[in-house]
């Protein structure tokens, strides 16, 4: 090997090195930069977190705790679901405030009240009928969303409007 190349050698060795020494600078400070800044929490974690360590039960006692007790109950009723209509299973009373929309002019395939109308869809039992309503259905006649579109509706209040078109067929 001649001088030239052993210095090229060399020179370049040393190119390889300082490029190397460069990379390790350049990762450590990017660590540390990443270091000093804050991230914030995500707020799902955050949330598990407060489920898990929620207390399971709570003791009152006294006047204290009976006013704390009140304050909780009345919290736990404003957080709850609420029922569409009161919870009333008044079928009509359903039936003209969602379902009329749809079942007086015929949108979207939607049966009127009339019997020829109901037929095929009365041969596949009114449990069928609940659940498509329930569930929503989308056949070749048309579109049910589910609940008619009123997620608050609960099965049961579903349930007794459906009984109650089947009884006003004409």
């Amino acid at each position: 090997m001649s001088e030239q190349d052993q210095i090229f050698m060399k020179n370049f060795a040393l190119l390889i090195a300082g490029l190397a020494v460069f990379t390790v600078v350049v990762i450590l400070t990017a660590i540390q930069l990443n270091k000093l800044t804050s991230r914030p929490d995500n707020p799902d974690k955050v949330a598990a977190l407060e489920a898990r360590i929620a207390p399971v039960g709570s003791v009152y006692a006294g006047e204290t705790g009976a006013a704390a007790r009140a304050a909780a109950e009345a919290a736990a009723a404003e957080a709850a679901p609420k029922l569409a209509f009161d919870g009333s299973t008044d079928g009509s009373l359903i039936y003209n405030n969602v379902c009329a929309a749809c079942h007086t002019s015929g949108v979207a395939g939607s049966p009127k009240l009339e019997r020829a109308a109901w037929e095929p869809r009365l041969a596949q039992g009114i449990d069928t009928l609940v659940q498509h309503a329930i569930e929503g259905y989308q056949g070749d006649a048309g579109l049910m969303p589910a609940r008619g579109g009123r997620m608050d509706l609960s099965d049961e209040q579903v349930r007794v409007t459906v009984q109650w078109m089947v009884d006003q067929l004409q």
